[in-house]
């Protein structure tokens, strides 16, 4: 019983500094992942700070409290025209997903299919998007289909550069080496050339979804009676700034909301990148 308890004391002795260490980490974890949100509270801060330190007007620029107690008055109206913006944004973006990942892989590993399809995908990128949009409303109204095509066709090029980009990443000593061990072509597309693709994917996944929240407002610009563009233009033709803003705030969170989506699908995809971060 002696001789084991200087062993129980000294291994005692090492759990109270371990714990120690995990304690600090952890709130040194929490006091990071706090300063994203604290850094937005301070901007809305000096926000409201501005404007009744300058006294600016509030038809050039609302008070936060009044921006959002506008939000809470016009919630049913507002979620209405959201759920619409969001339904477009969802589909276009769907859409670049399934069409645009793909054919970069084809792309990228069919020296034919490259002289075929990337001539036209490039043309289609410089003809301007903006222009094109009366164009859909002619062909297909003023409907959802309009909005679903304009989002498609501004978000699918990066992706499609990132896809291409990221299927052609890998060394190809490395695929010499795959198929010298016995590995077939699903072996190595599947534990080689997608886990090396993913974090370039991903890069164009979030370029592409920053900017689809920005083509269905303006898809909705060009012809809409109903989503958060219409809702925006008819704030600043009526000189309305807290609507304006709070369809503004409201767009910000859908951003961060497809931003944390998509961080998270890449987390749960690619495993090894979570060490990188």
């Amino acid at each position: 019983m002696d001789s084991n308890a200087p062993a129980t004391s000294v291994a005692q002795d090492d759990v109270a500094p371990r714990r120690r260490n995990q304690t600090r980490y952890l709130i040194g974890q929490f006091l990071w992942n706090m300063i994203p949100p604290m850094t937005f509270v301070a901007i809305v801060g000096l926000w409201a700070v501005s404007v009744k330190a300058f006294q600016v007007p509030s038809y050039l620029l609302p008070a936060p409290d009044a921006v959002f107690r506008l939000l809470i008055a016009e919630a049913p109206m507002l979620w209405a025209n959201t759920k619409v913006t969001l339904l477009e944004i969802l589909l276009g973006f769907g859409l670049t997903i399934l069409l645009a990942i793909p054919l970069g892989l084809v792309i990228a590993l069919s020296p034919l299919a490259k002289q075929v399809l990337y001539p036209p995908a490039m043309l289609l990128q410089l003809v301007p998007k903006i222009a094109m949009a009366p164009l859909f409303l002619v062909w297909f109204g003023f409907g959802i289909e309009s909005k679903v095509i304009l989002t498609l066709l501004m978000t699918f090029f990066p992706l499609l550069i990132s896809s291409i980009s990221g299927f052609q990443i890998l060394d190809t000593r490395l695929l010499y080496l795959t198929r010298s061990m016995g590995a077939n072509t699903w072996q190595t597309f599947r534990y080689l050339r997608v886990p090396a693709a993913l974090p370039v994917i991903f890069s164009g996944v979030k370029t592409s979804a920053t900017i689809a929240a920005t083509a269905a407002i303006v898809a909705e610009f060009v012809g809409a009676n109903e989503g958060l563009g219409y809702v925006l233009l008819r704030g600043t033709s009526t000189m309305n700034m807290e609507l304006t803003f709070a369809v503004l705030v409201i767009l910000t969170v859908i951003g961060l909301a497809i931003n944390y989506a998509v961080e998270l699908t890449e987390w749960a995809l690619a495993p090894w990148q979570r060490k990188l971060k």
